[in-house]
């Protein structure tokens, strides 16, 4: 009896063993604003990326990977959740698409279930190391609800929010435009106001109380004192790094700060080598503000934002070679992309452009035109997936949330839709066809078009409902607002739709119309009733991009000092002259 228990130990043993050593450790790098243009392995011949480059001959890339949304926020909640980010509330039905103050309520829902948390239900360690951008609290500055150990990850080192210029003093604003239409315009008439008043008041017309100039003056002083707290409070309040819940640098230096997060990532690796894991290296790279270190500062042909692209290349090949240092590559499913296309609008306030490639496609972040949507996508498995190939099927950064969950070992939850499909199949071999027929492509919370890929033809169709109106006329982008909106004013609806066939015309040049395709109706019937039959599979849910849940609310707001709103502090620094 004693031996016959011994026998079963051993075997259950044998078994836990065998299933750990089969489920394979997962490295999910992705890029900030990477166009699908910038890797050498996509055809760039001026930056260098030997490292993606390296990453993609040793795998799979996929040449019609699609983001979700063409936003940092959006894009990354439907990544991390496998589902349209309209089905968790994270699709703006306002003029702001994301996140902007790290005191902000709204987040990725605790009801979503990442793949993250079901990673580390099933013994995976689990760590988010650089860009969150998916909320941080909800009632109160510590209760940590949006943040990524309230969605399965066990360490966090990173930045909450995201970068933007104004993180970097002397980048400039991506509040420009807001300042000049909620002060600049303001004062103007004020000013215009208070000339007129003395004007008539000095020739007679007019009896002026002096209190009115008093007045006037005091509401012109009041905007101009709060335009000076808001840029002089922004950068402290929003730009910082926290590692799990704690401020370690208030506001944020980037000296260094790639390979800080890089060396960072390299030791989870390391301290978890002999056990699954689970790794997101969410680059800072290559949103603005642009920055690098001195390795690479002035090194690239493309000015600071080639110098970001090289030095976030060389962090993909130190993850690459502590992978092979520790003898996981073998067990280790590696995958990068970015968040969304490259964002062709960002020029600097000295005229320097700042956005990236996106190929041959049409338009950028913002917008659904295939620059904005169309992204990288490599997947490495030594000897699981074959090396050298190239995948020209629709695919989407959702696809990562099944396939990520099904190779751990995990249950897809049943109680909701999952839109990505688990892509093992396609990549092994095992079926030529994407399983996405239909792709839905949304401009925050509007459906923006309808993508569909027939079973029984090579065509690729994408019919538009609407498309963004670029600025100035004749422009590949929307200058004049910094990024393309999506309702109202700044589009141009489309009755019947917009009708492109993709496969023929990626460049987005030439729809289609009734005169050159004969069964122009019909495809756009059936787009139609594949958005209709999609739309009856929403439920209404809280919108956490709404006005409300995106303000700057100041009992959120965290800081790493007691002393009022200055929050400055640098533990990152006292750690390593302690380590020293």
């Amino acid at each position: 009896m004693k031996m016959r228990i011994r026998v079963l130990l051993l075997l259950s043993l044998f078994e836990a063993h065998s299933h750990a050593a089969s489920r394979p450790n997962f490295v999910l790098l992705m890029a900030d604003d990477l166009g699908i243009g910038d890797p050498g392995c996509y055809g760039n011949e001026t930056l260098r990326t030997p490292n993606i480059d390296r990453l993609a001959e040793g795998g799979v890339k996929l040449t019609h990977h699609l983001a979700a949304s063409p936003l940092c926020t959006p894009s990354r909640a439907a990544f991390m959740t496998g589902r349209y980010p309209i089905r968790s509330g994270m699709a703006s039905e306002s003029l702001v698409g994301v996140f902007i103050f790290s005191a902000s309520s709204g987040g990725l829902p605790t009801s979503e279930i990442t793949f993250a948390k079901l990673l580390k239900n099933q013994g995976y360690s689990t760590a988010l190391i650089g860009k969150w951008h998916l909320g941080t609290n909800c009632h109160n500055k510590t209760d940590f609800c949006h943040h990524p150990l309230s969605h399965g990850f066990d360490y966090f080192h990173g930045i909450p929010m995201t970068n933007l210029r104004d993180c970097k003093p002397g980048e400039g604003s991506v509040f420009s435009g807001g300042i000049r239409v909620l002060v600049f315009i303001p004062l103007q008439i004020i000013a215009i106001t208070l000339l007129t008043l003395a004007v008539l008041k000095f020739l007679g017309l007019v009896h002026v109380p002096p209190a009115i100039f008093v007045c006037l003056l005091c509401l012109a002083a009041m905007i101009l004192g709060l335009l000076v707290c808001f840029l002089h409070y922004f950068r402290p309040l929003n730009c910082f790094l926290m590692r799990n819940h704690e401020i370690t640098q208030q506001p944020i230096s980037y000296d260094n700060l790639m390979q800080r997060l890089t060396a960072d990532a390299v030791q989870f690796i390391q301290r978890n080598a002999e056990t699954p894991f689970l790794l997101v290296l969410s680059y800072l790279h290559v949103h603005t503000a642009l920055f690098s270190s001195k390795d690479f500062s002035g090194k690239s042909k493309h000015g600071a934002y080639g110098d970001a692209v090289e030095e976030m290349d060389w962090g993909v090949g130190q993850i690459l070679n502590v992978l092979d240092e520790l003898k996981l590559a073998n067990n280790t499913l590696v995958y990068f992309t970015s968040d969304q296309g490259a964002h062709v609008e960002e020029v600097s306030t000295k005229g320097e452009v700042h956005g990236g490639s996106n190929g041959i496609y049409k338009g950028g972040k913002a917008n659904n035109w295939e620059g904005g949507i169309r992204i990288p996508g490599i997947l490495r498995w030594p000897g699981v997936i074959k090396a050298g190939l190239e995948i020209d099927e629709p695919t989407s950064n959702m696809d990562i949330f099944p396939t990520v969950v099904n190779l751990a070992g995990s249950p897809l939850p049943k109680d909701r839709i999952i839109d990505g499909r688990d892509l093992m199949p396609l990549l092994q071999g095992k079926t030529q066809l994407s399983d996405h027929e239909f792709l839905f492509h949304y401009c925050n919370f509007y459906l923006n078009a309808v993508r569909w890929s027939p079973r029984n033809s090579t065509s690729v169709w994408k019919a538009f409902f609407f498309t963004p109106k670029f600025s100035p006329e004749g422009a590949n982008g929307c200058f004049s607002t910094h990024l393309c909106l999506c309702h109202g004013q700044f589009v141009n609806q489309h009755h019947p739709p917009l009708l492109f066939d993709i496969s023929r015309d990626p460049r987005e040049r030439n729809p289609i119309s009734p005169t050159t395709e004969p069964r122009f109706q019909e495809i756009v019937d059936v787009m139609r009733r594949a958005a209709d039959r999609h739309a009856e599979t929403l439920q209404e849910v809280p919108n956490q991009l709404s006005l409300g849940n995106i303000l700057w609310k100041p009992w959120l707001q965290m800081c790493c000092s007691s002393s009022g709103l200055s929050c400055q502090c640098d533990r990152e620094e006292q750690a390593r002259r302690a380590s020293r």
